[in-house]
Order: structure tokens, then C-alpha cells, then sequence
């Protein structure tokens, strides 16, 4: 059994090296006055009140925030003997933040006075939300991590729409929501510290409890052990911790999926040890972490905060641990969703209708100061809403078709432009195009948002082909990577300024902007896309069989695959180019289409587009009418229903 003292040397050692890094960063005071400053001496410059007040505070939250982060992220691990399990992968975090953004913006007295609390809730009801979905049992495997992750998606959209329908007034919720641990005294430091050691005290308790899990559920109870009690108390510490974490910091992943795994190479074996060093591990990686962000501070113009630092260090290595972690491919065709043979006459006859009536609806019926009116707008409204419905009904369309592809080229039914870091990869390239020319967003090309998506698609399947494009593989590579590229874009928002008001009211996805010209340019991107498929439904086909069923045909699968991936990658990203990022139409759209009875490429090509174009019309709308006289974006709206399916449909195949 290893020693824990060996176990704790090398992050004790590390300690003072990253300390020290920290410090020649961030503070521009000798040695020998930090150290006299650091141990009471008054401070007379502003430098050296700084250091007192901001920086020795930062570095007190880095190391608690982040003990707490490891600490429940090696809980949660043991709890579920699941080493993906983390308060990011779990839900847990994202819970917590949404929760304290809606009770912030809502009741900010009871946020203020009861945050943990709050956040606590938030936590539970996420983590509960994906129990629900895969099971107890389900716990330990990828199907709890892959649905967790949706449920960062689906409250991720929640929380965007509530902030940015009060951005204006709350701007510092970009900074915080970002991870920040920017400090203006020790109010924060004291606030966290007592309640790190109440959760250190029980979770160190939890000794027994843990080592019996180990020997497995029925051993456990065989021996004495609650095993119901003694779950819940663990689980509910590593909730506590994450809800402290969210509240003095914000949303930081990652660390506490990296600490636990990093504990475990140093060495420790028993529980308890596990615990320890995952503890210090945490707080060594988020101070690493803050260190790099205080770097590029000091190098960039804008504030980068430590949570987005923290993604760019741990996302790749979420990518690494599930990449061995994953067993080989798990599916050889593509199976599509449950449904009748040939889609029924009226079926089709009822979806016409009801798009022809969601255009109407959209063009004629809207609320005024005098109530809701259904009537012919005049030219003036007509002008400015026609080129938004098209613009919206040509983006549902060709998210459709995007996700359409994707499901069947890599044979994943889970696949989409947005799932798959398509969606995010476009709205990167974008934004960083945007930063460094000095331009708007709204003036950015669409070639740059084309080359971030086919980027992203490239690498996601080099790194997921060691498992053949396995659907739970490619979805939680596909986060991972979405979940770096919108860390990388939170440095944009961390500002709150008018910019980054801007660019979050595009990442909606709205069409506020849209005009004629971009309108007509997309329709038609969209309808020669549709009709090269029609052309192509032939490939569709082969490749959802597989490449030997292909090969036999006489496809040449590598090109074939190439052409659309192309052809995936461009149709996400002129969507995006054209409204911002729409989330689930290309996972929710093709679902539907087959459930409909469209099981051959050419009547899943049609229905797509119809379903997509509807489902964007009557977001778009719902986005204008529900909160009149203010306006939601389509794209927002779409993310909202799009992500309930989505949970749905991981529950349904999680029953299945």
C-alpha cells in the first residue's frame, strides 16, 4: 500500500513552485516586502495594498476553491466508481450556476444571504435530473457523463437566456458565470474557509463507507453498511462543496474531474488518502490555472478569467482520460429511431400544413399595446420581418440537413452540428476573427466560420477514430472539444462591455440583424445543399451501412466522407455566420423526420427540412411574442426545446 506521504510530497513540493510563479506575475513587490506584507506590515503604496487586498486574497480562494473542487469531484468518483464523474460531468455545476443566476437576478437579498443554499439546490436538482435519466446503476458509466454533460447544455441555454435578458444591468454576471477569482479584500476568503472544513470534516468520515463501496453494493450491505445513508451523505457533501465552489467563484470545470484521476497516478490507494491528495491536487491545479490567467492578463487587453484558464488545461485532458477510458466501437450501422415504414399520407399533408400555418402565424400574428392582432402587416413591417423568417426557416432547414449528415456518416444518432463542437468551433473562429481585426461580429465572412467548423470536425474524428466513431465516443469528445472552444470565447464576454453585450446577444442566435441580402444568400446556400443531397441520397445510404457494406458497392468511402463532412461543416457555419449558433435542430430534426416514417435518405432529406425550417419559425416567433415588448433570440427558443428532447431521448435510450 502506498505511503500517503509519498503520495502528498510531490504536490506539496509543487505548491511553493506555482506560488512563486503566481507571485513574480502578479505583484511587481520584492521578495522580501511580499514576505514582510504577506505577515502583517502595513502597507503605504498602492502596490503594496494591492498585494495585501487582492493578490494574497486570489491566491487564498485559488487553493480553497480549488480543494473544494477536488475534494467533490473524488467523492463524487468514489460514490459512483465512475472516474468521468465530476461536478461538471455530473450536471452539478451548471446546476448550481443557473440556480444562482435566476435568484441573483430574481430575489438578490436571498441570494446574497443564503447563496450556498441556493446553489446547493440548483446542484441537486441537475444531479438528480441526470439520476433520473440513466439510473442508480447507471452511475458508473459513460451514459451518466454523456448525460450530465446534456444537462450543462440544456441549463447552459436557460442561463443565456435569463442574462441576457437582463445583461444590461448585471454585467458582472459574464465575469462571474466565466469562473473569477478577482478578490477586493478577504470577505470571500472567510466566507469560504469555515464551510471547506465542514465538508473536509464529514467527508473524511466517510472513510469506512467508501473502502466498503469498493468491495461493491452487495458486500457493502452484507457488512453493516446503509449503503442508501451513506451514499446520500457523501453524494450531498460533494454537491455542498461544488455549491460553495459556484458561489465564491463561479463556474470553474474540470479541476475537479483532473484531481481525483491525478491523486490516483501519484499513488494514493485507500479512500481516505484519495480524498486528501485529491483535495491538494485541486487546489495545485486551479492555483496553476489563476497563474496562467494572471499571465495573460498582464499581456491582454481584456480579462481572461481563471474558469475559461481552467478549461484550456482541462479539456484536453478530459479528451485524453476518455479516449482510454472507452472501449472500441460500439455500433456497426446507423439505427434509426423508432417509427412506421414509409411516412402516411396525412402525416405528410398535416406537416405541409402546419409549416404554411407557422409562416402565417409569424408574418400576421403578433401582440400590441392594444392586444394580440392577427392581420396582413403594413410595408414597413413587412419589411423587417421577412428577411428574419426567411433567415430563420433557411437555418432550421440547414441545421437539419448538417445534423442529418453527421448521424448518418458517423452512424451516431446522437450526432449534430452543435453536440459535436461544429456549431462551437464556427462561433469561435468568428469571435477570434472579430477580436483581432477590430471588427463586429456582424461584419465577420463566412469563410472564417466554414474553417473553424471543419477544424473541428477534423479533429473530432481523428481522435475518435481509435474507437471507430462510437456514438457515446464521438458525443463526449465532441463536448469536450465545444466545451474548450466556448471557454476560449468566454475571455471575449468576461469584459462586459458593449462588444461582449453584442456577441452574446448573436451567440443567441438571433435574426434581429438579418437583411435581404443575407436572407436570400442563405436560402439559396441552403436549397442547393438540399438538392446536391437529393442527388447524393445514394451515399447517404451506403454510409450509414457501414464501410464494408459501402465498399462493396463500389463507394470510395474515404473521398465520399470528405465531401460531407465539407458539406456538413459548411452548412453549420453559414448558419452560423448568418444568426449565431443554433443549438439541437440538427439532433432534434432527423429524430423527428424518422419517427414520422422518413427511414430512407431521400424522405429523411425532405421532412428534415420541413421539421428544421418549422421548428426555427415557430422559435423565431415565440422569441418576438413571449416576453413582449422585449425579444428572445430563435436561436434560444430553438435551444430550449431542442435540449428537452434531447435529455428525452437519452432517457428513452437509457430505458431502452
Amino acid at each position: 500500500m502506498t505511503d500517503p506521504r509519498r503520495t502528498l510530497a510531490p504536490l506539496a513540493l509543487s505548491v511553493p513552485l506555482v506560488l512563486a510563479a503566481h507571485l513574480l506575475i502578479g505583484a511587481d513587490l520584492g521578495l522580501g516586502r511580499m514576505l514582510s506584507l504577506a505577515f502583517g506590515a502595513p502597507a503605504d503604496a498602492f502596490a503594496e495594498i494591492r498585494f495585501q487586498q487582492s493578490t494574497l486574497p486570489r491566491i487564498a480562494m485559488a487553493l480553497l476553491v480549488g480543494a473544494a473542487l477536488g475534494l467533490a469531484g473524488s467523492l463524487m468518483q468514489q460514490v459512483t466508481q465512475n472516474r468521468l464523474a465530476s461536478p461538471l460531468t455530473l450536471g452539478a455545476a451548471s446546476g448550481a450556476w443557473l440556480a444562482t443566476v435566476i435568484v441573483t437576478l430574481a430575489a438578490p437579498a436571498i441570494a446574497a444571504a443564503h447563496g450556498a443554499w441556493v446553489a446547493m439546490g440548483g446542484a441537486t436538482a441537475a444531479f438528480g435530473l441526470v439520476v433520473a435519466i440513466t439510473g442508480l446503476r447507471g452511475l458508473s458509466g459513460l451514459q451518466a457523463v454523456l448525460a450530465g454533460m446534456a444537462v450543462n447544455l440544456v441549463f447552459g441555454a436557460v442561463a443565456g437566456a435569463v442574462v441576457l435578458l437582463e445583461s444590461p444591468y448585471f454585467a458582472h454576471l459574464f465575469v462571474w458565470g466565466a469562473g473569477d477569482l478577482g478578490q477586493n479584500g478577504w470577505t470571500w476568503v472567510t466566507w469560504v474557509w469555515p464551510r471547506l472544513a465542514a465538508g473536509i470534516a464529514v467527508a473524511l468520515c466517510l472513510g469506512r463507507v467508501l473502502s466498503l463501496l469498493r468491495l461493491g453494493t452487495a458486500a457493502a450491505e452484507g457488512r453493516g453498511l446503509a449503503l442508501a445513508g451513506g451514499l446520500a451523505v457523501a453524494m450531498a457533501t460533494g454537491l455542498f462543496l461544488t455549491s460553495v465552489a459556484v458561489t465564491a467563484a463561479g463556474l470553474i470545470g474540470f479541476v475537479g474531474l483532473i484531481a481525483p484521476n491525478m491523486a490516483r497516478r501519484l499513488g494514493a490507494r485507500r479512500p481516505v488518502a484519495e480524498l486528501a491528495a485529491s483535495a491538494a491536487a485541486g487546489a495545485v491545479l486551479l492555483l496553476l490555472a489563476d497563474t496562467a490567467a494572471v499571465g495573460l492578463n498582464s499581456v491582454a487587453r481584456d480579462l481572461v478569467p481563471t474558469g475559461a484558464a481552467a478549461a484550456l488545461l482541462g479539456a484536453p485532458a478530459l479528451i485524453v482520460l476518455m479516449r482510454a477510458r472507452l472501449s472500441a466501437a460500439d455500433h456497426a450501422r446507423y439505427e434509426l429511431p423508432a417509427g412506421p415504414a414509409r411516412p402516411a399520407r396525412a402525416t405528410l399533408a398535416l406537416l405541409a400544413a402546419g409549416l404554411v400555418a407557422a409562416a402565417i402565424v409569424a408574418v400576421a400574428l403578433a401582440p400590441t399595446e392594444a392586444g394580440w392582432r392577427l392581420a396582413r402587416p403594413d410595408a414597413l413591417i413587412w419589411s423587417l420581418r421577412w428577411p428574419r423568417l426567411v433567415v430563420a426557416a433557411a437555418a432550421g432547414a440547414g441545421m437539419a440537413l448538417s445534423g442529418l449528415i453527421l448521424q448518418r456518416l458517423i452512424r451516431n444518432p446522437l450526432a449534430s452540428p452543435d453536440i459535436l463542437g461544429m456549431s462551437s468551433g464556427a462561433t469561435f473562429a468568428l469571435v477570434g476573427t472579430a477580436m483581432l481585426t477590430g471588427a463586429s461580429i456582424f461584419e465577420v465572412g463566412s469563410l472564417a466560420a466554414i474553417g473553424g467548423a471543419m477544424g473541428v470536425l477534423v479533429l473530432l474524428l481523428v481522435l475518435s477514430r481509435r474507437h471507430g466513431q462510437a456514438p457515446a465516443t464521438v458525443a463526449l469528445i465532441g463536448i469536450s472539444l465545444a466545451a474548450l472552444l466556448d471557454a476560449l470565447v468566454k475571455v471575449a464576454l468576461a469584459t462586459g462591455s458593449q462588444d461582449s453585450f453584442a456577441i452574446l446577444s448573436w451567440m443567441g442566435g438571433s435574426t434581429y440583424r438579418a437583411t435581404p441580402t443575407a436572407a436570400l444568400a442563405l436560402a439559396a446556400a441552403v436549397a442547393l445543399a438540399a438538392l446536391a443531397l437529393a442527388l447524393l441520397r445514394r451515399w447517404l445510404t451506403l454510409v450509414a451501412a457501414g464501410d464494408a457494406v459501402a465498399l462493396a458497392r463500389g463507394l470510395p468511402v474515404g473521398p465520399v466522407r470528405t465531401a460531407l463532412m465539407a458539406l456538413a461543416a459548411a452548412l453549420a457555419a453559414a448558419v452560423t455566420a448568418a444568426m449565431g449558433p443554433v443549438g439541437f435542430v440538427g439532433l432534434l430534426s432527423p429524430h423527428v423526420a424518422a419517427m414520422l416514417g422518413a427511414r430512407r435518405a431521400g424522405e429523411q432529406i425532405g421532412l428534415s427540412l420541413a421539421v428544421g425550417a418549422g421548428l426555427m419559425l415557430v422559435s423565431d416567433w415565440l422569441g418576438r411574442v413571449a416576453l413582449y415588448p422585449m425579444q428572445l433570440p430563435a436561436g434560444t427558443i430553438a435551444s430550449l426545446l431542442g435540449g428537452a428532447y434531447f435529455l428525452v431521448l437519452i432517457l428513452r435510450r437509457s430505458r431502452g
